[in-house]
């Protein structure tokens, strides 16, 4: 049996919004379109100004979007698959809500995630909870508490806790690795542990 039934593919490539399971916290997908990035920021009751990360399969999905240089995958590859969101360089502009000049990408470690984006290519990555309130732990009942449908529904267990580290990677010059590393946010992957990594590699 399919990991992502037909029904729920075509309730995405409807302009839907998906809830998901992955290996931190339930997450939302919808086709990076303006139509559906509409549907998505009005159930979750988002700020236009907040922009959302794109869950991808790998960096090579990621390239349509963003400039992936080598250090890119170097860095994922000393880390656990999904505990990283990386904030690069996009190829060109983009919707502001997807970051405009500068798009987070995930690489999804879940294996319903991993199958949804084979599927239909990178997808929104955002918690699926209204902004502000807490994040649940079952993509089922984070989709049944927003209020989506069985076929808009991917049912699956999150570990939970906390969600991705972001850590946006600038080029500079005058760092020995030719970029300049910031933690945007701390989550599963610790910020000393990735700050480290980036020390040693030099």
């Amino acid at each position: 049996m399919s990991l992502v039934p037909d029904s729920v593919i075509a309730s995405l490539q409807a302009g839907g919004v998906i809830a998901y399971p992955t290996s931190t916290l339930p997450g939302l997908a919808t086709l990076p379109n303006p139509e559906a990035l509409d549907a998505l920021y009005n159930l979750k009751q988002r700020p236009a100004h907040q922009p959302v990360s794109l869950g991808v399969h790998s960096l090579e999905q990621a390239e349509a979007f963003v400039v992936v240089p080598p250090i890119a995958h170097e860095l994922l590859a000393a880390f656990p698959r999904g505990s990283l969101t990386l904030l690069l360089d996009a190829q060109h502009p983009v919707d502001p809500r997807l970051g405009g000049e500068r798009i987070a990408v995930r690489v999804l470690e879940h294996p319903t995630a991993r199958a949804l984006v084979a599927h239909v290519g990178p997808v929104t990555a955002t918690s699926a909870n209204t902004s502000g309130e807490p994040p649940l732990e079952s993509a089922e009942a984070a989709g049944i508490g927003l209020g989506l449908s069985p076929n808009s529904i991917l049912s699956g267990a999150c570990p939970g806790g906390l969600g991705s580290t972001f850590v946006s990677l600038i080029e500079d010059e005058d760092e020995p690795s030719g970029f300049s590393v910031s933690i945007m946010r701390e989550g599963v992957a610790p910020a000393n542990e990735v700050k480290t990594w980036m020390l040693m590699r030099v």
